[in-house]
């Protein structure tokens, strides 16, 4: 008699090895349900939500999330030790993965609130805030935040702001790989004019080798994701992970070491269906129409010849109007995949 030998593949581990940026108006759940829908391993992180919007604001709406987006990280803005502890407890019950601290942001709003990329003048505060929030939950906490602001360009800068804010026990630092200047540039030329300085993120990981350091900023392909990989633990995608969403295809396996093939595009938007008609049966009612969801899937057909029809069908107030998620596949139909 012979014995069958059974082996078992053990299956990878999410990480923060790739993650998407949480990105204002875009990262929201039902962005991170389709990107999940691509990726199982990749890191997914919320829009940033003010300690106000939580304290004081209605904690469903701004916390709910879909189970199938784990790992998924709350991305937190504000300045208040006390009122981040009470934020980041919150984000710690409704089930959140990681609780971030938003030290990169340069909009004027954000400013105004004195957080965002103006904490990074205030290394001290940082530190204190995230003690306070480290204090409060048992959850990673971790800080995204800018090379340095306005002018002040030197590498000793945003070393001795890691350096300060690591006291209170950070260990994960997000590197966007910029200056945020706070005056005269909006968001949006703040996210293209200040050079990117990668060696920067580079030389705090050598710095600070027992630290976890994750670089963003401008990157675009694979290629690039993999030479960043030489210098640091992991690498954040922004816009591209909005705009080209299908390139997240191939991260489980060749950055998780997953055995299984991804899902084609064609199979990302029928996996999406049901999901489209359990939201609008949900939260119709509230005022859900289909475009809150389909609009964060325009960019699957990026690079398809039809991309541009698919685009156009799914920006078709009159056809979005009949509220069925069929109109994806319709649009889809129009591109060279099928």
């Amino acid at each position: 008699m012979s014995l069958a030998i059974m082996t078992t593949s053990i299956a990878p581990q999410p990480s923060r090895r790739l993650s998407v940026a949480p990105m204002m108006d875009w990262t929201d759940r039902h962005c991170r349900h389709f990107h999940r829908l691509i990726s199982k391993y990749t890191w997914l992180y919320t829009e940033m939500v003010t300690t106000g919007a939580l304290v004081y604001g209605d904690v469903e709406r701004h916390l709910r999330f879909n189970e199938e987006e784990h790992p998924v990280a709350l991305q937190l803005g504000g300045s208040d030790p006390k009122d981040l502890a009470i934020a980041a407890k919150l984000g710690e019950k409704w089930g959140y993965d990681e609780i971030n601290l938003n030290c990169g942001c340069p909009s004027e709003r954000v400013q105004k609130g004195a957080f965002g990329a103006c904490l990074m003048s205030e290394p001290e505060l940082v530190r204190d805030c995230v003690k306070s929030m480290k204090d409060a939950v048992q959850i990673d906490v971790t800080v995204k935040h800018r090379i340095g602001i306005d002018y002040e360009d030197s590498y000793d800068f945003v070393r001795d702001f890691v350096g300060t804010v690591a006291q209170a026990g950070c260990t994960t630092f997000i590197v966007h790989a910029r200056n945020a200047i706070l005056k005269g540039l909006s968001p949006k030329e703040n996210r293209e004019i200040p050079p990117l300085k990668y060696e920067y993120a580079y030389q705090l990981k050598k710095d600070f080798p027992q630290f976890e350091i994750l670089i963003n900023g401008g990157i675009k392909t694979l290629e690039e994701i993999d030479t960043h990989l030489l210098h640091v633990d992991g690498v954040m995608l922004g816009r591209e992970a909005y705009h080209n969403p299908y390139l997240m295809a191939a991260f489980d396996q060749r950055y998780y070491g997953a055995q299984d093939a991804p899902r084609t595009r064609q199979q990302v938007l029928e996996a999406m269906l049901p999901y489209i008609e359990e939201q609008l049966a949900k939260e119709g009612g509230r005022g859900l129409k289909i475009n809150s969801i389909t609009r964060h899937m325009l960019g699957i057909a990026q690079g398809l010849k039809g991309a541009r029809q698919y685009r156009q069908v799914l920006s078709d107030a009159r056809q979005l109007a009949a509220g069925d998620p069929r109109i994806v596949l319709d649009a889809f139909s129009r591109t060279a995949a099928i």
